[in-house]
């Protein structure tokens, strides 16, 4: 019983200190959020609650245009995001119950290599198919280039397959045509995958800065991760306590939506570990 009560402390140990480290960016970033100027630039830093937070989230606001960052970013993640689970669906739904069709293990092994191929290495073609469309400096830029998403395919198609066929051949001599089957039967079973894949796009999506700095210019569809970067003044020294309140704000909706859907989140994970 000793030698368990004394793991578990470790353990407990191990978790607090690993928690701490990782949150400390974030609380450090609110501190810092709520002291004035000469307080940010005082040595050793302050650690401590300043008097300053209502200004420094009001001129944060304002000089960055927070309200529409907000908007475009928001609507730029949850356009993805449904993109994304939208052709997941259907191309898992074509893999697993259409599967006669020559190519489809070289199809679906294609799809697998783009999920190791990183954005870098794409965005110049990215780009020059988005000039091509004229669709630079706009919100098809910033959401359709991410619909495809070989995460989303393969996460759909490994439940798919844990779904008997006979399921959908019975449906089929009922008269159920296969989309019905697909709406009325399949998609309440992928509930919890579809939380889980719009969880994590809409995070990943929120947290993009390379393909919005590239294919945007203009302040109409800026996200927040380059409003964010243009408080960041080149001729001036930072007001780091402005800059640290704007990102604040900016981590609030994937925080707001991770909590919201963070039991469905763990369930979507939880079963594709069942099986």
């Amino acid at each position: 019983m000793k030698k368990i009560k004394v793991s578990r402390l470790f353990l407990h140990l191990f978790l607090i200190i690993s928690v701490s480290l990782i949150a400390f960016p974030i609380v450090y970033a609110f501190l810092v959020s709520t002291l004035d100027v000469n307080q940010v630039y005082t040595s050793p830093p302050q650690l401590r609650f300043g008097s300053n937070l209502i200004n420094n989230y009001r001129e944060a606001w304002v000089s960055s245009n927070m309200g529409r960052l907000l908007l475009n970013s928001g609507f730029i993640s949850i356009v993805t995001a449904l993109g994304k689970i939208v052709l997941s669906i259907c191309a898992a739904f074509a893999f697993t119950y259409f599967g006669n069709f020559k190519g489809k293990n070289i199809l679906f092994l294609i799809i697998l290599i783009t999920h190791m191929l990183p954005l870098p290495i794409r965005i110049v073609p990215t780009y020059q198919l988005m000039d091509n469309l004229n669709w630079l400096d706009s919100y098809y830029a910033l959401t359709v280039p991410f619909f495809a998403s070989a995460t989303g395919v393969l996460l759909f198609r490994q439940f798919y397959m844990t779904i008997p066929h006979s399921l959908l051949e019975a449906s089929l001599i009922d008269g159920i045509t296969p989309m019905r089957f697909l709406w009325s039967i399949l998609l309440p079973l992928s509930k919890s995958n579809i939380v889980a894949l719009f969880t994590i796009e809409f995070i990943w999506v929120w947290n993009q800065y390379l393909w919005p700095l590239v294919v945007t210019n203009s302040e109409r569809v800026r996200v927040v991760q380059i409003g964010l970067k243009m408080l960041i003044p080149s001729d001036a020294q930072p007001e780091w306590n402005v800059i640290m309140a704007a990102l604040i704000i900016g981590v609030i909706p994937p925080l707001v939506v991770y909590l919201t859907l963070q039991k469905s989140l763990v369930e979507g994970f939880a079963l594709q570990q069942d099986k």
